[in-house]
């Protein structure tokens, strides 16, 4: 007999009023079209709920130190099992964090060369790349070292009023720099050229020390320390790095250590090996052949740690990641990979009646992933666990017990239950999500002809391996293979190309576009401000009054809309402003107009109506852009925080549509995409690349290479068995040739 979740009357975000019931103990797939509310219903209601009531079994001290989820709007969910949510979140981008320290592989390696490994040269933490023991001195266990050219960070030829530190955080006033202002060991009116040999070597290299009667503004606490020690250890191996790397590539320069070869050990953990191999050469293995070396080894002191080993390697496999390395920085993983690391750890878990939660988890992974992946989902539910995914690929749904459809639109046409029930059943409730489903992409015939070329000879990037090949321009390409083949470095190599010849190109990959909780459409597109000008122009009033950061922010939650009141061990309480009722304006805003609407009025639009609203402006042409990529439905004050990776994604997309005549290199676009938005950014890209634009893509959907005029497929699998080129030429051509990889799906 089937047990359920029971969902009652859910109105989160745009849910109206949701009632729908889930099996436990099976696979769900919950679907519709982007922005629809699928997310609404799993994560902000079923997933929150379920962390929040868990967080509340904690005694209230320790619920202080856990993350906070709001009561969802629901009215009651029943018999709700524990959620782990398994969502696309990168992993850390520390520069110690790899995929064996994340997955723990590392750390039975390290206790199988302490065991087995001869010469005997210590335990366990002797092996790790973390520890005194083991680490490489010279690059302190980080592969690589960086060199500061003191010259482009630092002008020696200003004094440190003068703003001589050319990075964020050190410039004059800022908190880094006061720390060496207000040391009292400078003269802050001396040029830098000037300092004595001994104040230089303060200024530039002094490692952290504590200060003999300092000033008095300097903090009790504090150590002192050198500009580029400083830099090195706080910032460059940091996730404050990441999001200054344009900066520091001015002044930094990297490359492999000279002395461990980038393999993070020192040369006494070099020394001790195992059939002749040393740890720092199996982590350079991909995980299958790394598996097939652990299970030659027979020493009887092995035997528990190979079956630990072999687990987890099998559960890494399994999902699809054969061809990582354990040396791979977690950081370089995208957010797929990420994810799919993430289920690899619950595969093997001894826990039951679980409720795991899976946010589009075909994103980064070619059919052929796909069809390995469902394995780990089966394995999952096989334990007796309740596995509900946000998703839209056909693969995944078919292979579903159970569908909840939502829709039928998105934003506010969306929130609706359009089905609830068995996959069967599902391809014939005429829903869109099902219609299309019916709907087979014909392979295309008439192909446009490239205008010219973009030739790339030898290439030897990553997995690469010395290939050339002509890529067309003038035409829709699509870059195809499994993943790990090679693709993103196919995509940087013609990155790279594209810039050596002089060509206008635009690179729009799947990296973050800094986001916050600030940050709409309107302020992504930076017309927010334009907007308050009409208003400000309209009125005769400051602009400064139509923003509620600034002169036209509510008095009483300073331009929040929210109340957050801290109830110290409890659960903050976070409350509609009863004095703007969230709209986050002081009254008196609200008395100017605009063509008969309030800046509020205004900002409440989707982008169509705005669009509509302000057609006679300029800046038109840019909420026309966002219409275009499909994200009309968008409220011009949302937040972007709330928006989907494959909405960020096609935002990003239509802040650059106007530069017609460009080389467009995107990063799998349909991530995210429910097959009719998939059909319209088809329709999208036809149109650029027919107004004279060159659209190169890394895709996996067989709806897109179907559409394609020229493909490139690489292969044949991912890591050290990929880097070839399996194919080049049309997709009628791809239909006609003997691949075994891409080609079988191009029937479905």
């Amino acid at each position: 007999m089937t047990e359920w979740i029971t969902v009652k009357h859910a109105t989160q975000n745009n849910l109206k009023d949701v009632t729908v019931k889930i099996p436990k103990k099976q696979m769900t797939i919950v679907t519709g079209l982007s922005g629809s509310g699928k997310s609404s219903l799993v994560f902000d209601t079923l997933a929150a709920e379920s962390r929040r009531e868990l967080n509340e079994t904690f005694p209230s001290f320790l619920q202080h130190y856990l993350p906070k989820y709001g009561r969802p709007e629901v009215e009651q969910i029943t018999d709700l099992p524990v959620a782990i949510v398994i969502d696309q979140k990168k992993l850390s981008e520390n520069a110690r964090s790899t995929v064996g320290t994340y997955t723990d592989v590392y750390t039975f390696l390290r206790l199988l060369f302490s065991r087995v490994g001869k010469p005997f040269i210590g335990y366990s933490d002797t092996f790790s790349f973390n520890h005194p023991a083991g680490k490489c001195p010279t690059c302190d266990g980080l592969g690589a070292i960086t060199t500061i050219d003191v010259h482009k960070l630092i002008d020696f030829n200003k004094s440190l009023n003068e703003d001589p530190i050319d990075f964020p955080t050190f410039h004059t006033g800022f908190w880094r720099w006061k720390r060496y202002a207000n040391s009292g060991l400078f003269d802050l009116d001396k040029k830098i050229k000037d300092y004595s040999k001994e104040e230089l070597a303060l200024f530039l290299s002094s490692p952290r020390i504590k200060l003999k009667n300092p000033p008095r503004d300097w903090p009790h606490t504090a150590l002192y320390e050198g500009v580029i020690p400083r830099m090195e250890r706080s910032i460059i191996h940091k996730d404050e790095g990441k999001r200054h790397q344009k900066q520091l590539d001015r002044f930094v320069t990297r490359k492999v250590c000279p002395d461990c070869h980038g393999t993070r050990v020192n040369e006494k953990v070099r020394s001790c090996k195992i059939h002749g191999k040393s740890i720092a050469d199996l982590v350079t293995l991909p995980l299958d052949e790394l598996l097939t070396f652990c299970q030659t080894i027979h020493d009887e002191l092995a035997v528990d740690i190979k079956r630990e080993l072999n687990k987890r390697l099998q559960a890494l496999i399994t999902i699809g990641l054969s061809y990582l390395t354990l040396a791979r920085g977690t950081g370089t993983l995208s957010g797929g990979e990420a994810q799919r690391i993430k289920i690899a750890k619950y595969i093997n878990s001894a826990l039951t009646d679980l409720l795991y939660v899976l946010d589009e988890p075909s994103a980064g992974l070619h059919p052929k992933d796909i069809d390995r992946f469902k394995a780990a989902l089966f394995a999952l539910k096989a334990q007796g666990n309740t596995v509900v995914l946000v998703e839209h690929h056909p693969q995944l749904i078919e292979a579903a017990d159970y569908i909840i459809d939502i829709g039928p639109g998105s934003g506010d046409a969306g929130g609706a239950v359009q089905f609830a029930g068995p996959y069967t059943e599902f391809l014939t409730s005429h829903t869109i999500t099902s219609q299309l489903l019916h709907q087979k992409i014909p392979v295309k015939k008439n192909v446009r002809h490239a205008t010219e070329q973009l030739k790339l000879v030898d290439v030897q990037i990553n997995n690469l391996k010395n290939i050339s090949v002509e890529v067309p321009l003038g035409v829709m390409t699509v870059l195809c293979g499994v993943a790990g083949s090679g693709k993103s470095s196919l995509g940087e190599a013609i990155r790279q190309q594209a810039i050596a010849e002089g060509r206008a190109l635009i690179h729009i990959s799947q990296k973050s576009i800094g986001i916050n909780l600030r940050s709409t459409p309107l302020t992504y597109l930076d017309i927010f401000g334009k907007i308050r000008n009409l208003f400000a122009k309209e009125n005769h009033v400051s602009a400064a009054y139509f923003s509620y950061n600034s002169k036209g922010a509510c008095p009483h939650c300073h331009g929040k809309g929210v109340i957050v009141s801290d109830m110290s061990f409890m659960e903050d309480i976070v409350t509609q402003c009863e004095v703007c009722h969230g709209q986050r304006y002081a009254k008196e805003v609200l008395q100017y107009h605009y063509h008969g609407k309030t800046i509020v009025d205004v900002l409440n639009l989707t982008v169509t109506e705005c669009n509509r609203f302000f057609a006679e402006e300029a800046f038109a042409k840019q909420l026309q852009a966002l219409v275009d990529v499909g994200l009309g439905y968008l409220h011009l004050n949302q937040a972007l925080t709330t928006l989907s990776g494959g909405e960020l994604q096609r935002l990003k997309l239509a802040s650059q549509l106007h530069k017609t005549g460009s080389i467009y290199l995107l990063d799998e676009p349909t991530d995210g995409l429910h097959l009719e938005d998939i059909q319209q950014l088809l329709k999208l890209f036809n149109r650029m690349v027919d107004h004279g634009s060159s659209l190169i893509l890394l895709e996996h959907h067989t709806s897109v290479i179907k559409q394609a005029d020229w493909l490139i497929e690489l292969g044949a699998e991912g890591g050290t068995k990929g880097g070839k080129i399996l194919f080049t030429g049309t997709p009628q051509a791809l239909l006609k040739s003997d691949d075994s990889i891409t080609r079988p799906y191009l029937f479905n």
